[in-house]
């Protein structure tokens, strides 16, 4: 598989490590580490590959909804 493709975690200059979520040949979304999701022109971002592990998620909170009374 080429280099670099969906689900491949990648370092960039500005933002660090990150797993590239969505890719084609106008974007890549990148979703970073320290700065979560950020939008590059495939053809101009400049990405190198990592063996650096994706950090843990922490767990959603499920939102409570008001009850109607």
């Amino acid at each position: 598989m080429p280099f670099p493709a969906k689900g491949d975690r990648v370092v960039q200059a500005n933002y660090g490590a990150g797993t590239i979520v969505e890719m084609d040949v106008h974007h890549t979304v990148i979703d970073f580490d320290a700065h979560g999701l950020r939008r590059f022109i495939t053809n101009r971002v400049q990405l190198e590959p990592t063996n650096e592990a994706a950090p843990a998620k922490r767990a959603r909170k499920a939102r409570k909804t008001a009850s109607k009374s």
